[in-house]
């Protein structure tokens, strides 16, 4: 059997989401001082002695990259480890506004914007109930938001990494109830440029599942369960696959479009998994049974009558979830599969309840993944936008080793 103090090793690095091994590749030391600072973020407080451990890398190593990290005041100490012989060792944690971004979450019925710092801290949030934004209603709202939630620092500004941008694939095209017809601006819209103008940042662009299971890699579950599947209800449907702590796209960048299965089952005329599991259906289920509702928040006081069928969409969305899910485990067999968007949490976890039920009758099958709440939820999408400028910045990750040994 491993010691106590191999498995707890072994356990600090699958812990990590993302892998927290250094490479001893010529003119790498940007991706291993990505990997110091993220062995910090998830570990810390942590000394330079555990970092060697963790990393692989040599302490001198590990004490050139840490004093770049601290002159950057990226990382902070924080007191020396009391008890040990000798001199003491010093606990180093990341410094929380050493870094922050800007997050916007572009949807079919709202607009969020996150200010997250760099231990995943939401430091100022704002959000927009709108049916079918415009790209002129998105930059006008992101532009007063932005200047709030700066205006704490006044004259001394943070460091900023850039702005990310979750949003659907096909925004302008997919047709979903009360869609007007001049929404398809959305498929020529040059983003970058829409919020580049607010500020001279970088922006980042990624599908809002994606950048759902992201966030829930980076802040959520993944950092102990790195292989997973997001399921992200929104006014449509969408997922992401996360495999041992990295994003899988797919050959054409489309994986995980769990919304476009196709339906077949006489209790809905809906032809595709979206057409009954996404807020969009779920309004007009209700709105079919006499009952008003466009918003998240108008679920929480419905009447008996609403909340009735509201049961009766869970009912259905969890017995339509149960062969995606079964199909999910069978060909990735992830550790879990979270389920987050912004259907109110109470309603999360009765969903996740449900297909949890029905799975449970599921009969030979190797391996079924638990299903289970996201910790990211509502804002996941934001909060994997504003992710975005950091990964591509400052954290770990294939493409940025492979950008580093080929540089």
């Amino acid at each position: 059997m491993p010691s106590l103090e191999a498995s707890r090793k072994s356990n600090r690095k699958r812990t990590a989401g993302a892998s927290l091994s250094g490479t001893n590749l010529e003119r790498a030391g940007d991706y291993n001082q990505r990997v110091i600072l993220q062995a910090i973020r998830v570990n810390g407080p942590v000394t330079r002695v555990v970092l060697a451990e963790i990393t692989g890398l040599t302490p001198p190593a590990v004490a050139n990259i840490t004093k770049r990290l601290l002159d950057d005041r990226l990382i902070l100490e924080a007191g020396r480890v009391q008890g040990a012989r000798g001199q003491p060792a010093m606990n180093l944690v990341i410094n929380p506004e050493g870094c922050l971004s800007i997050g916007v979450n572009i949807d079919r019925d709202h607009i969020t914007i996150v200010l997250l710092d760099l231990v995943g801290a939401v430091r100022a949030r704002a959000t927009q109930e709108i049916e079918f934004p415009l790209p002129a209603d998105v930059a006008r709202f992101c532009q007063i938001q932005v200047r709030r939630m700066l205006a704490p620092w006044k004259d001394r500004p943070p460091r900023l990494s850039g702005i990310g941008v979750a949003l659907p694939d096909d925004l302008g095209r997919v047709d979903l109830p009360h869609r007007p017809e001049n929404y398809d601006v959305w498929s020529s819209v040059d983003i970058g440029k829409l919020l580049g103008d607010i500020l001279p940042l970088p922006v980042f662009l990624e599908n809002d599942a994606a950048a759902a299971a992201l966030g829930e890699l980076q802040f959520g579950h993944g950092l102990h369960k790195p292989s997973f599947f997001y399921v992200l209800i929104s006014s449509g449907l969408g997922g992401g696959m996360v495999v041992e702590g990295n994003y899988f796209r797919g050959a054409q960048g489309r994986s995980g479009e769990i919304g476009f299965l196709p339906v077949r089952s006489p209790q809905t005329a809906a032809r595709s998994l979206q057409g009954v599991v996404s807020l969009s259906a779920l309004y007009a289920h209700l709105e079919a049974g006499g009952i008003a509702a466009s918003r998240p928040d108008h679920l929480a006081d419905l009447s008996h009558e609403g909340q009735a069928l509201v049961e009766s969409w869970i009912a259905l969305s969890a017995k339509l979830l149960v062969q995606p899910f079964v199909g999910i485990s069978c060909v990735v067999n992830p550790e879990a599969i979270y389920i987050g968007g912004r259907l109110p949490t109470q309603l999360i976890d009765r969903l996740v309840e449900a297909v949890n039920a029905r799975l449970a009758r599921v009969e030979e099958v190797p391996a079924l993944a638990p299903v289970e709440r996201a910790a990211t939820s509502a804002d996941g999408p934001a909060v994997g936008a504003a992710l975005l400028p950091f990964m591509d910045q400052l954290l770990p990750s294939r493409a940025a080793l492979m950008k580093t040994s080929q540089a």
